[in-house]
């Protein structure tokens, strides 16, 4: 565990682990001073300097010292926190465990306490019966470290923005912009430095949300629990709130007396949010924000305000395992969409696809060196999720093109990414990372939500709840999939190309030529009622080729018109399995098809039900916009069924399902599967084993 030390900067003031803030005579203690002391290594620490960030810019504008972040520690013991390393992030990461360790070793001999995340000493009894209990521990500061928390005062009495006008201006600027220019100037960097210009634009931003009902936590609710959790005790220890994984807080430059600040907010807001059960990020996004807080109660605020953060449309943080799954379900699907081939490259290593990505949104704050990571934040406090999605693709499509040429090598691709995002500076600058994930084309947010919503269903059909606990989400397992069309290994690629929500649970076939004869008349009568499915077919020439067909096939049934009429989502794809494994499907620009159409109902893409029919075109039209193609997925009637309408078909089937061809299409960027006209073999419909008896899985032959 680490310890954080006493130094002497404190001592005048009081136990700095006590709730109270110090004030010097005649100041508010909500004031940005707070004191003649500072918490945090990162701070607005001026005397005069009032709580009011919004007042006119002559009267707060004031940089009282200019080494309050880059501190300089003049021994060797805690170098990792200076200038040097706040250039080489991943340099800082790496000497950290060094430095723990010489704390442990310094505090061991003196106190024989642990200096990491604990398991709790045995209670009274049999060894049997005692279950580890991971600890946070608050503890005074040490004597070794007092230069890395002071470094020198000077500044005091001098108004830096005077002499550096330009964060002045640019700081007024931040105050007259709306949501918009914000965004924009977010991305640019506009307010990267000085770091309290920084710490100014959060303030700005994070205290701007409105909220239509929730009430949120302020500082003096960070006092009374601060008060009762921590008290005067100079050393504490506390389990490790239930939201967050048994695992060391990131660093982040953060000084000892940040670290152990840092530990006291996450266990505040365990108090106050007792209803967070699952959140792993947050100790990270506590870490960042302390650096741009006034103090502790600051920081608290702050984060409150992201967690009780209600816009549908701005979401920020997960607070339940439910939801949190479901966006990593979320991503995953995005993923799919945008990253060609990672799924099928560890879906073939038979490694967990869920595990994999249950660490995306670590990628975007606790596995990134600080200089990227606070870049993230700049943009992520006005965009919400949507940018560490962006950001997490872009990791993903970074680590694609390393691990290619050395795939053979990776045992485990979840921590060969960990280790791949940690030394991420070797492959590009951060904003050579964020100018990636902005082009990336990622989904409407409205698809986002309907997405997020979709997965949330689907798992709580598989048992999950709202107060659900960590718990593991079973895998299918393929060992006894048995068909006359494809292999098991290959059917489990299939599954990892299908969204998510999908691919919890395991396939049913619906349709067989061998069993159910050959005829469309047949196939329809027992694919429809049922989506999504996947067809696949198996060619005289041994070629096998499908598609995924993500509505219901009654939607046929809509349009009374003597014209075929194209139907589905963009969540249709089609893919070859022999001679070689890729899949096809139309590019990230909605997932549901474009249009000026009414708000779709989220229970559309829910795993049961049929939601409102999708806008409808005509087959075989020459030319329409871009926007349209989307919409031209699936037609039948009963002389043929079509897959793909935009250019050419990507697959088209006969009445009596003997023959078919396929043909490059634009609506899917696909080539023809095979040389024009095909055979067929052996035709196959599968269904998602959701709401069938399990006895019908996996049939024999």
């Amino acid at each position: 565990m680490i310890h954080v030390s006493r130094t002497l900067e404190y001592s005048h003031c009081g136990n700095m682990n006590s709730s109270s803030v110090c004030t010097s005579s005649g100041h508010d203690p909500d004031s940005l001073a707070g004191g003649r002391i500072q918490h945090m290594s990162l701070s607005q620490c001026s005397l005069q300097d009032p709580k009011n960030y919004g007042a006119k810019t002559e009267d707060v504008l004031l940089r009282p010292r200019s080494r309050s972040f880059y501190s300089y520690d003049t021994s060797t013991l805690d170098s990792d926190c200076d200038v040097g390393n706040e250039s080489n992030p991943g340099r800082q990461r790496s000497n950290s465990l060094h430095h723990e360790l010489h704390g442990s070793v310094i505090s061991e001999k003196s106190k024989s306490k642990p200096n990491k995340l604990s398991t709790s000493r045995e209670p009274k009894g049999t060894k049997a019966n005692v279950k580890p209990v991971a600890m946070l521990t608050i503890s005074e500061l040490d004597n070794w470290e007092i230069s890395s928390g002071s470094g020198l005062k000077y500044g005091q009495f001098v108004d830096w923005e005077r002499i550096h006008p330009e964060a002045a201006q640019r700081y007024r600027q931040i105050l007259k912009s709306g949501h918009r220019e914000l965004k924009r100037m977010a991305r640019d960097g506009f307010w990267t430095a000085p770091h309290t210009l920084r710490a100014k634009a959060y303030h700005h931003i994070i205290h701007s949300f409105n909220y239509s009902t929730s009430v949120t936590p302020d500082r003096d609710v960070y006092h009374e629990l601060a008060n009762k959790l921590f008290g005067e005790h100079k050393t504490s220890s506390h389990p490790v709130p239930e939201y967050m994984e048994a695992e060391e807080i990131p660093r982040y430059c953060l000084n000892k007396a940040g670290r152990n600040s840092a530990k006291k907010v996450l266990l505040c807001l365990g108090k106050s949010f007792p209803d967070i059960n699952h959140c792993p990020v947050l100790p990270a996004l506590v870490a960042l924000v302390l650096h741009f807080s006034q103090d502790e109660a600051d920081c608290f605020h702050s984060v409150s305000k992201l967690i009780c953060y209600d816009d549908p449309d701005l979401r920020y943080v997960d607070r339940t395992f439910l939801t949190y799954h479901a966006s990593c379900m979320t991503f995953g699907d995005l993923a799919n969409r945008c990253c060609r081939g990672i799924r099928k490259l560890i879906a073939s290593s038979h490694q967990s696809l869920f595990e994999f990505y249950s660490d995306w949104i670590m990628w975007t704050f606790a596995d990134l060196p600080f200089t990227y990571a606070i870049r993230v934040l700049d943009v992520y406090l006005l965009e919400g999720y949507k940018i560490l999605y962006r950001v997490a693709l872009a990791l993903l499509s970074l680590y694609k093109a390393s691990v290619s040429s050395r795939v053979a090598d990776v045992e485990n691709f979840r921590t060969d990414m960990k280790g791949f995002v940690q030394n991420i500076e070797r492959h590009c600058t951060t904003e050579q990372l964020l100018e990636r994930a902005f082009v990336i084309p990622v989904a409407t947010r409205r698809d986002l939500d309907l997405l997020f919503n979709a997965n949330i269903e689907s798992l709580m059909q598989k048992g999950i709840s709202s107060n659900q606990k960590r718990q593991s989400v079973e895998t299918v397992d393929f060992s006894g999939f048995s068909s006359s069309v494809v292999t098991g290994s290959e059917m489990s690629v299939v599954w990892a190309w299908i969204p998510e929500r999908f691919a919890l649970f395991s396939p049913i076939r619906l349709f067989s030529t061998a069993e159910h004869g050959r005829s469309l008349v047949s196939f329809y009568s027992h694919v429809e009622g049922h989506h999504p499915a996947i067809l696949i077919i198996k060619t005289e020439d041994e070629e096998v080729f499908g598609a995924f067909l993500s509505t219901d096939l009654t939607e046929r049934h809509q349009h009374d018109s003597e014209q075929t009429r194209y139907f589905g989502t963009g969540e249709c794809f089609v893919f070859t399995l022999r001679p070689c494994m890729e899949r096809y499907q139309q590019p990230m620009v909605s997932i549901m098809t474009r249009g000026a159409f009414p708000r779709q109902d989220p229970r559309y893409l829910m795993i049961s039900g049929t939601g409102p029919t999708q806008y409808q075109r005509t087959a075989k039209i020459s030319k329409r916009p871009k926007e349209q193609e989307a919409s031209m997925f699936l037609a039948a009637s009963d002389s043929q069924f079509i897959i793909g309408g935009d250019g050419g078909h990507a697959l088209c089937l006969q009445e009596d399902l003997t023959a078919g061809y396929s043909e490059a299409c634009d609506t899917f960027k696909s080539i023809p599967f095979c040389k024009g006209q095909f055979r067929i073999q052996s035709l196959e419909v599968w269904g998602i084993q959701h709401s069938i008896s399990l006895s019908h899985c996996f049939p024999s032959q």
